[in-house]
């Protein structure tokens, strides 16, 4: 961390996990699964998937907005995942 400025310094792709959050047969997980594993192929960055059909906390807190995508446990995006944008987060 920078204290002087309060920054923490970017972590390289491949220290950074990208979490999908979704159900089976949502066409939206579909298409952003397709991104993050292109994604994550190139910057080298691990990626998992969580179905919140078997979760009751992730159902409660996202069932709005499948798929929902977490960087290192943050919520980065939902509905469109942006392969540019996930990339930059990602520090690509």
């Amino acid at each position: 961390m920078d204290v002087m400025f309060g920054r923490t310094k970017k972590k390289d792709a491949g220290s950074r996990t990208v979490t999908l959050i979704g159900k089976p047969g949502c066409h939206l997980c579909d298409d952003a699964r397709v991104v993050i594993e292109a994604v994550c192929a190139e910057t080298g960055a691990l990626w998992e998937e969580k179905d919140i059909t078997r979760d009751e906390g992730l159902h409660r807190a996202y069932w709005e907005q499948i798929p929902v995508v977490l960087i290192d446990g943050e919520q980065h995006t939902f509905w469109r995942v942006d392969a540019e944008r996930l990339r930059r987060e990602l520090g690509a």
